[in-house]
């Protein structure tokens, strides 16, 4: 895609002396809407002059008024003899300028703390720094780690959105492949299942009754206990007691007094007078 001249400086530009939308502006100057909108806040691009594109003849008058009118309408560079260069992608860590350095390590504990899965190279890619400074604030041993704070390096200008998106992108990439690369070792060592051999199939799913309740029909015959031998065990072999094999004496009413009769009780004396 042909790109204006000076992109940010025309997207500057735009934002203060038009009603166009963000999405407008965005694709007009190959920008993220959301760095368009930083721009629109005084977060983005702050120092920067705008560039006026009637004046370069990149847009017309009245290619400005009929997208204001009609926010769906994108705007189209004007064909010229001159046409801008395309943007090469830069090799190496980006250069910052000196009034933006400053801010770089709290860029860094940003992007450290919202997305660890970034590796240092592309941080220091990114936002332009060396791995020993990126070490220190992920251990939070640089030297003023008490007064860092997370702030997006979009809204510090120290890189677009689009760049911060395309990376995010490979390293999630990067990621969830090294995580397949893991599951599929540990499946050939065979400490895990496959996913196929755990999961349920949907028709045995819907098959299943409600509440994982298993009906007396669904059980094994053999594993299946019958309701008459149940009952037969139970009835039929109650728990004995020690003792209770053995036969108990069986009494007789008289034998009882007799026994009683027999006993002499007080009061009563012998042949001879004497109480016994």
């Amino acid at each position: 895609m042909v790109q204006p001249l000076m992109p940010k400086a025309t997207a500057v530009w735009l934002v203060d002396n038009t009603s166009l939308t963000f999405e407008q502006i965005s694709h007009f100057c190959a920008m993220h809407p959301l760095e368009v909108k930083g721009i629109a806040d005084g977060d983005v691009a702050q120092g920067i002059k705008g560039l006026d594109p009637v004046s370069t003849g990149q847009l017309t008058r009245e290619q400005i008024e009929k997208a204001e009118e009609n926010p769906e309408l994108e705007l189209t560079l004007l064909k010229t003899s001159h046409d801008a260069p395309e943007r090469k992608k830069r090799r190496g860590p980006r250069y910052t300028p000196l009034s933006r350095r400053q801010d770089r390590p709290d860029a860094i504990y940003w992007m450290v703390r919202n997305h660890p899965e970034i590796s240092d190279a592309q941080i220091s890619k990114l936002v332009g720094t060396t791995k020993p400074t990126i070490q220190t604030i992920r251990d939070r041993t640089h030297w003023n780690s008490a007064n860092l704070k997370p702030i997006d390096p979009v809204a510090l200008g120290l890189c677009t959105q689009t760049d911060l998106d395309e990376v995010v992108r490979k390293a999630a990439a990067k990621k969830a492949r090294a995580e397949e690369k893991i599951r599929k070792a540990a499946i050939k060592a065979g400490t895990i299942k496959p996913t196929e051999e755990t999961l349920i199939p949907i028709e045995k799913q819907a098959a299943a009754p409600i509440g994982g309740l298993i009906k007396a029909d669904d059980m094994p015959k053999e594993s299946a206990p019958s309701l008459s031998e149940s009952a037969e065990n139970v009835f039929s072999n109650p728990t004995e007691k020690p003792g209770a094999s053995e036969e108990e004496p069986a009494f007789d009413a008289d034998s009882v007094f007799a026994s009683l009769k027999s006993k002499p009780t007080i009061g009563d004396q012998d042949a001879d007078g004497e109480s016994t």
